[in-house]
């Protein structure tokens, strides 16, 4: 699912990443800054490109993937298929790299779920998938019913792993983490295209609007709290115009 034709080349390794421009080395600066990262999963790890940038920084690189062709040759590989129990021990990894997997999984909650329980407390999940909590595809999706990275239906007849079936919004991402074991430390874009600054006048527009909605509802006050903290995600620059949506967050 992260490698394959049409993606920019890898870095120095000549294998193709199929994500956004920058988002592989974006996430391996952010493992190389967490403490203690020294032992590492990448799923779905395809071919490689994401490990191949850790490779030499004395890391322990892990792959997994539901076919083996990894070519990373100080990476080790596991058969893994992501909507079943993952095949490693509670506490295995210092941390687990998901890119782009996460909106390809039929059992998103099952998969974070396996994520906290091998990775060891204090450990890291690095998580990125298509943002569509930016005001460009907020937009799309209120003239065509579509997301952007997702911009027509899912051709029903031949289900498959490469087709997006759980896009997931900010509030839907942070649920999913905080309702599994993780505590998001930091939120992350690999870029800005040009073309999303165009949105920018719609910012005030939808502050209004959103603090109205959440205004509306009568919930006490630790609730509240924590819509604040999503609202003000929710208006930070990487998810108001970033491509890809990047999460750093801590096992508890």
């Amino acid at each position: 699912m992260k490698a394959g034709p049409g993606g920019p080349p890898g870095h120095g390794s000549g294998i193709r990443e199929s994500t956004g421009r920058g988002t592989h080395a974006l996430v391996a600066r952010l493992v190389r800054e967490w403490e203690g990262c020294a032992k590492v999963l990448d799923l779905p790890c395809g071919r490689g490109a994401f490990l191949s940038r850790l490779a030499g920084t004395g890391v322990e690189l892990h792959g997994g993937d539901v076919r083996e062709v990894l070519e990373v040759p100080d990476a080790r590989f596991a058969q893994v298929d992501m909507n079943e129990p993952l095949p490693f021990g509670d506490g295995s990894f210092d941390g687990v790299v998901c890119i782009d997997g996460i909106e390809h999984l039929e059992r998103p909650f099952d998969f974070v779920r396996e994520c906290a329980r091998i990775v060891r407390p204090g450990g890291a999940f690095f998580l990125t998938t298509p943002n569509i909590s930016a005001l460009r595809s907020r937009w799309r999706w209120l003239f065509t019913g579509f997301h952007n990275k997702c911009k027509t239906p899912l051709d029903e007849t031949d289900p498959n792993p490469l087709q997006h079936v759980h896009m997931l919004s900010f509030p839907d991402v942070r649920f999913l983490l905080h309702s599994s074991g993780f505590r998001i430390e930091a939120v992350h874009t690999n870029r800005i295209k040009a073309i999303n600054w165009l949105y920018a006048p719609l910012v005030p527009f939808a502050w209004v609007a959103t603090r109205l909605a959440l205004a509306r509802e009568k919930r006490e006050p630790a609730r509240r709290r924590r819509d604040a903290e999503i609202r003000r995600a929710l208006f930070s620059r990487p998810i108001l115009f970033g491509e890809v949506m990047v999460v750093a967050a801590r096992r508890l």
